[in-house]
């Protein structure tokens, strides 16, 4: 494999190369000189090595990755977030319902354990179709503005990952947020939702992160609330009904 050489090492290992050379090979090597520096190389590899610029294949670079790992729900403890801080929470307590007492048995809770990425987590659901429209997920923040229009993002929240598959009949939409609203008014924001628009509402919880799920005919949500570091909520979202 051979490796471009910068003009100037070019230049230095010419001049040293001249010392003792007739005249005629002096020539030949001011003519290279002056084919080097004027940009005049003939060989065309070394021309595309000196001047050819980095390209990069637009498709991979704006492809993501599906096994790409979820950010962690909150900053290590110490680290300072990358973002500012949250929007307030517009949205008027008075316009919810509360949510229903949380059960403690909570199986949503134990198979979202582990789930690193969205697809991941998609995969696990227990629709007929997670798992097949889990593989065809791709990453993108405009899957997040086709979320059901009954159970959209929460206002003023802070989109940190979404993804979702439109192929084969797939509608699977998996979006990542955090918000200022507290974990109990996070809650009642989608249970008030999701119940006018005819969903059912089950409501559980394994102390840590609370669940909330439903299904109306074959559509179907889950609503992920844990309680955020230092006020409002972490939330991890996925419906099979996306516009």
């Amino acid at each position: 494999m051979s490796f471009p050489l910068r003009p100037a090492l070019v230049l230095l290992s010419l001049a040293l190369a001249s010392c003792g050379r007739s005249s005629t090979d002096q020539q030949d090597l001011n003519s290279l000189d002056a084919e080097l520096t004027n940009g005049a190389v003939r060989d065309p590899a070394l021309t595309s090595s000196l001047g050819g610029q980095i390209m990069v294949d637009p498709r991979l670079a704006q492809s993501s990755n599906t096994d790409a790992v979820r950010p962690a729900p909150r900053p290590d403890n110490g680290a300072a977030p990358p973002e500012g801080p949250l929007q307030a929470d517009p949205v008027d307590a008075r316009t919810l319902r509360r949510a229903p007492a949380a059960s403690n048995d909570c199986p949503e809770c134990k198979s979202a354990d582990g789930a690193l990425t969205l697809g991941a987590l998609a995969a696990r659901q227990k629709t007929p179709d997670a798992g097949v429209c889990a593989q065809k997920i791709g990453y993108s923040a405009g899957w997040a503005d086709r979320l059901p229009a009954d159970l959209p993002l929460y206002p003023a929240a802070r989109l940190t990952e979404a993804a979702g598959a439109d192929q084969d009949g797939c509608r699977l939409r998996v979006v990542s947020f955090a918000s200022a609203a507290p974990m109990q008014k996070m809650l009642d924001y989608y249970y008030t939702r999701a119940t006018a628009a005819g969903y059912s509402a089950g409501h559980s919880t394994d102390g840590r992160q609370h669940v909330l799920g439903g299904v109306r005919g074959n559509d179907a949500y889950v609503v992920y609330v844990t309680a955020r570091a230092g006020g409002g909520s972490d939330v991890d979202m996925v419906s099979n009904a996306g516009r």
